[in-house]
C-alpha cells in the first residue's frame, strides 16, 4: 500500500515538541551546568595563564580554546570528553522511551509517519546540542574580551566558527549512535549503558589498542628502532586505526583549525617540509583542507548510524 502525502509531514511539529521537552528537562539542566562549570574552570586557568604571558600573540583568542593549565586540560579537550555525554543523554531514550510510555502507537496513529518522527527527534537533539555549543562559544569570546581586553580578528573569528561547526558534527555522531541504541534496545537503561560503554571504549581503550594492533599488522623495523624513530608503516597504520574513534577525528580537526601553524596531522616526511617556513601560520583555507577528511569522517559516521537506525526502526513492530 502506497503512503499518502509526504513522509516528512509533521517533522516541524516533532522538532518543536522535542525542543520544548529538552529545554524543560531536568536531565538537560544538569548536563548543561556540568559542561558550563567544567568549561568555566578550564577557561579561568587558560585566561590566568595567558595574562601572565607578555609576548604578543596574533591568535590570542584561539589560545583560549587550546591552552591547558595543570591540573585542568584545555577547553577543547574537556569538550571532546563531555560532548558525547550530552549527546548520549539526549538520545538514549528517544525511541524506547516512547515504547515504555506506550505513546509510540498513539503518535503514529496521527498523520505522522515514522520517517518524520525519527528525523524530527534527531533534528531536535542536534539543534539542542548546537544551541548549547553556540552558548559556550559566545561565553569563550565574551570572557576573552572582558579579561584579556584584546578584540578578536577576522581570522580568529572564522577559525572559531569552524571549530563550532565541527563540534556540532562531532556531537551528531554520538547523538545518532544513542538514537540507534534506543531503537535496538527497549530498555532505556540498557541503551544508556551500552552507549556509555562504547564511548569509554573508543575514548579511553581504543587509543591504547590501536598502536598494538598496528604493530601486529606492520611490525616495527629494527633499523628505525635503533635510531629511536617509529617505522613509517607502523605509524600510518596506527593513525588509520586511531581515526576509527570520533574523539580522535575531533581532536585532530581542532588541532589544525585552532593552531594555524599546524601543517599536517600525520607522520611528517621530508618532502612535506620543502619550501615550508616553519612557525608561519597557514591561511584558513589551507587549514580547512587539512581537516576536510576528519570533517567528512564525522559527517559520514553520523549519516551511517542514522541510516542504520532508520532501517531498523522502519522494520520494527509497533504495538499499542
Amino acid at each position: 500500500m502506497r503512503r499518502e502525502g509526504s513522509p516528512f509531514q509533521g517533522v516541524g511539529t516533532v522538532v518543536v515538541k522535542e525542543l520544548a521537552d529538552n529545554l524543560s528537562s531536568a536531565r538537560m539542566f544538569v548536563l548543561e551546568w556540568l559542561i558550563v562549570l567544567t568549561a568555566l574552570a578550564a577557561l579561568y586557568s587558560a585566561i590566568d595563564s595567558l595574562r601572565r604571558t607578555t609576548a604578543q600573540d596574533p591568535f590570542l583568542l584561539l589560545r583560549l580554546f587550546t591552552v591547558n593549565h595543570e591540573p585542568l586540560p584545555s577547553f577543547v579537550a574537556i569538550l571532546g570528553f563531555l560532548i558525547p555525554l550530552m549527546a548520549i543523554g539526549l538520545g538514549f531514550d528517544a525511541i524506547n522511551g516512547e515504547h515504555n510510555r506506550r505513546t509510540l502507537s498513539r503518535i503514529l496513529a496521527q498523520p505522522i509517519y515514522r520517517d518524520a518522527l525519527l528525523i524530527g527527534k534527531f533534528l531536535a537533539g542536534l539543534v539542542m546540542l548546537a544551541m548549547s555549543l553556540a552558548a559556550l562559544w559566545l561565553m569563550v569570546i565574551g570572557l576573552g574580551l572582558i579579561f584579556l581586553g584584546v578584540p578578536p580578528g577576522g581570522e580568529e573569528m572564522s577559525r572559531s566558527l569552524a571549530f563550532l561547526v565541527i563540534a556540532v558534527f562531532y556531537a551528531g555522531v554520538w547523538l545518532a549512535l544513542a538514537m540507534l541504541l534506543s531503537i535496538v534496545f527497549r530498555s532505556a537503561a540498557t541503551a544508556a549503558l551500552v552507549a556509555l560503554g562504547i564511548w569509554l571504549f573508543l575514548t579511553v581503550l581504543w587509543p591504547m589498542l590501536a598502536p598494538a594492533i598496528a604493530q601486529m599488522i606492520a611490525p616495527p623495523d629494527p633499523r628505525y628502532a635503533i635510531l629511536g624513530m617509529e617505522t613509517p608503516d607502523t605509524a600510518i597504520w596506527t593513525q588509520m586505526l586511531s581515526r576509527i574513534s570520533p574523539n580522535d577525528l575531533f581532536s585532530e580537526a581542532m588541532v589544525a583549525v585552532l593552531s594555524p601553524t599546524t601543517r599536517t596531522l600525520g607522520p611528517v616526511f621530508l618532502d612535506q617540509l620543502r619550501g615550508a617556513v616553519l612557525g608561519s601560520p597557514l591561511p584558513l583555507s589551507q587549514s580547512l583542507i587539512i581537516v576536510w577528511p576528519q570533517t567528512v569522517g564525522l559527517i559520514a559516521g553520523t549519516i551511517a548510524l542514522f541510516v542504520i537506525g532508520y532501517v531498523v526502526f522502519q522494520r520494527q513492530e509497533v504495538r499499542a
